[in-house]
């Protein structure tokens, strides 16, 4: 990358994060709204195409260097694991066991919700798991992107870009604001396997137990890194074939439901 060539790029980077920054963080009720959302939201607008601030190329670039600076924010955090190890360890189980949380629920939930609104086998590559880089791989070695299932993955890609650390930051701070689950618990489930998700529902956490901050960040670390590697494999043996076997179900048991519906309204002439 050009860095003279594209400053375009960079200084309009460091206006949304000066941006960001001034607004700070802005309470709604028990919702915490980061100073990343309004950053994801300014960076949005700055995007969309009909304004012309950016071209297709600039904004792959912009993709470059934000892959670099997650780099950089995931091996500061990875500094808070060592002087934690011990709490960590006596978590081991819960953060192996919330593993099967984080594709269970996408597909218990997502998936019959997914068929039932008339999804055909998008519902697949959407609802297997939270569709980040590693779950798109998945999906293109065994489809391709140009299939069904592809097409389901990336819509999952681009909503959880757009809107997944909104989401997830709201979520954690609502839950933190209630108080009725263990902060330890609240950092395990922010470590989804998304670096930027993990990075604003842990934001949210901090600003209710600030006094945990080193506990808070290195268990959300620690599921974060579980879920994108030990994920991989659940992804590909369990929750890849289980998302298959269920869509089969699912499809039959709600065309079943149409055509008894069908049926009972032609019988009383409705």
């Amino acid at each position: 990358m050009n860095i003279i060539k594209d400053w375009r790029v960079y200084s309009l980077g460091l206006f949304t994060v000066a941006t960001a920054e001034f607004i700070g963080t802005v309470k709604l009720g028990v919702i915490l709204l980061l100073p990343m959302i309004f950053a994801m939201l300014i960076g949005g607008l700055i995007s969309l195409p009909k304004f012309k601030i950016l071209n297709e190329k600039q904004m792959k670039q912009a993709s470059i260097a934000m892959s670099v600076v997650l780099m950089l924010l995931v091996a500061r955090f990875s500094l808070a694991i060592g002087p934690q190890l011990n709490i960590i360890k006596q978590a081991s189980t819960a953060l192996l066991v919330q593993e099967l949380g984080h594709f269970a629920g996408t597909i218990l939930l997502g998936l019959p919700l997914a068929v039932a609104l008339g999804m055909g086998r998008e519902a697949i590559g959407a609802t297997y798991s939270i569709g980040r880089e590693n779950n798109i791989a998945i999906i293109d070695n065994k489809y391709s992107l140009d299939s069904p299932e592809g097409r389901g993955v990336m819509a999952m890609y681009i909503i959880g870009t757009l809107f997944g650390a909104i989401i997830v930051s709201i979520i954690a701070s609502l839950f933190a604001k209630l108080d009725i689950l263990n902060p330890l618990a609240l950092a395990m489930g922010a470590g989804v396997g998304s670096g930027s998700m993990m990075t604003a529902a842990t934001g949210s956490i901090l600003e209710f137990y600030p006094e945990l901050k080193e506990e808070i960040t290195a268990i959300a670390l620690t599921a974060n890194t579980l879920s994108s590697l030990l994920g991989m494999y659940i992804y590909i043996w369990i929750s890849l074939p289980l998302a298959e076997k269920l869509y089969g179900v699912f499809k039959k048991l709600f065309r079943r439901q149409n055509s008894a519906t069908s049926f009972e309204s032609t019988a009383t002439g409705d």
